[in-house]
């Protein structure tokens, strides 16, 4: 597979006129085209919705958009609360899902109407203790244990700090009927970034039979499946996206075997993509300011790993490409570098080159979720810009960059 950019030297050269590298651009067509084709792989479902993971790109013009291709938030703090809130978005356009949570996230979440995602049966008892009571409307998270495998990066479920196990999950669902509580939904995460499309095939055949089982011991029916986030995106040059017309098909089909066939249709289903939707159509654009010969070449950009630090934590691959050398030979093996005073701060190693020089403008693909997002201000790194090449063509500052100001701004002197 080549990657695509939606753009060329000259446009990011004049782009660098008004705003100086390094900075994230996303590409809104193509955000809109893969909300749009998530939207249509689950259309026959009526009450489908795509929570976006706030998380991932925290970025109010990007929540903005995908508001108005009818997605919600899924939010896990307090922040992300307001920041759905001052965009205009509540209710049950909002999906809290957190852990470990704070009495006051609670309140905040209730008092925007959102649908509450418990992380732990013990919180039934906290929200109702110190956050004034339980919502009408409860979703469990299902940490599945021993049942499921999980991937590489979010680890096997028994493992994982998160949810309630299937013991729990009967109890908790007994236990809120007995309060009065009429409204209730069903959530898991077991993935992330992951490609198989039967690995999220299977989540909703977990999800679709624990609805039954369900509603037959509990006289229960669920009014949603939350089937969580997780969709990966090709990082790699032989990878594949995951196809989600196929997706959607597929889940159709064990949709009417377990939950038509048991007379629960209409039961709604919810994903919390965040990465899938803006990671592919996010670039981080930089420089190269210097190139070192010692043991190795290194090439070293105005970038550090605290505008993209996935390689440094992860190990992680994104694909780089020199603007106007794109069908240049590939000529040398270099590591390619930020500044900050840490080892790990290379956004590759070992990788294949062509010839460059200080000056040439490189674009690191697939950096449009937990990109901006992950930033820090390590060694006084100041977090860079945030732009929106838009439908039309123009480039509209999203985000501006940060200053000395700003880094100085909460210290006491």
């Amino acid at each position: 597979m080549k990657k695509t950019i939606p753009f060329d030297l000259k446009r990011i050269k004049e782009i660098i006129q008004t705003y100086p590298t390094p900075f994230h651009i996303y590409d809104e067509s193509g955000i809109k085209s893969v909300a749009q084709d998530l939207n249509n792989a689950f259309s026959w479902n009526p009450g489908f919705k795509e929570y976006f993971a706030v998380k991932a790109t925290p970025t109010p013009k990007i929540l903005d958009c995908l508001f108005e291709e009818g997605f919600g938030t899924d939010c896990s703090s307090m922040a992300e609360l307001i920041l759905s809130e001052r965009l205009g978005i509540s209710g049950e356009n909002i999906m809290f899902s957190s852990n470990d949570t704070p009495a006051e996230e609670y309140i905040k979440a209730k008092a925007l109407g959102a649908i509450i995602n418990l992380d732990d049966i013990s919180h039934i008892d906290y929200i109702e203790k110190y956050a004034g009571g339980l919502p009408q409307l409860v979703c469990f998270r299902y940490n599945p244990g021993p049942l499921r495998t999980g991937n590489v990066i979010i680890g096997n479920p028994e493992e994982a700090k998160y949810g309630f196990t299937r013991e729990q999950l009967f109890q908790g669902y007994a236990q809120l009927k007995k309060q009065g509580i009429k409204r209730f939904g069903l959530h898991t995460m077991v993935a992330s970034n992951e490609l198989d499309i039967q690995f999220f095939v299977d989540t909703a055949i977990m999800l679709f039979e624990l609805a039954v089982e369900i509603h037959k011991q509990l006289d229960i029916k669920l009014e949603f499946v939350n089937m969580g986030g997780g969709i990966g995106i090709p990082y790699q040059l032989d990878q594949k996206p995951v196809d989600l017309a196929l997706l959607g098909k597929k889940v159709q089909k064990e949709y009417d075997h377990y939950i038509g066939k048991n007379g629960l249709d209409p039961l709604n289903i919810f994903f919390e993509c965040g990465r899938m939707i803006t990671g592919p159509h996010g670039y981080l654009v930089s420089q190269v300011l210097h190139i070192k010969e010692i043991y190795k070449t290194y090439i070293g950009l105005d970038a550090s790993m605290a505008n993209l630090m996935r390689p440094a934590i992860y190990g992680a691959y994104h694909h780089i490409t020199v603007l106007g050398k794109e069908d240049a030979p590939l000529v040398r093996k270099v590591d390619v570098t930020g500044s900050l005073c840490e080892n790990n701060d290379k956004f590759a190693i070992d990788r294949d080159f062509p010839n460059v020089e200080p000056g040439d403008i490189v674009v690191i693909h697939d950096a449009g979720a937990h990109g901006y997002a992950m930033g820090f201000n390590y060694n006084g790194k100041l977090r860079s810009a945030e732009l929106m090449l838009k439908t039309d063509g123009s480039v509209e500052m999203i985000r501006r960059a940060e200053t000395i100001e700003d880094y100085l701004s909460t210290m006491i002197f």
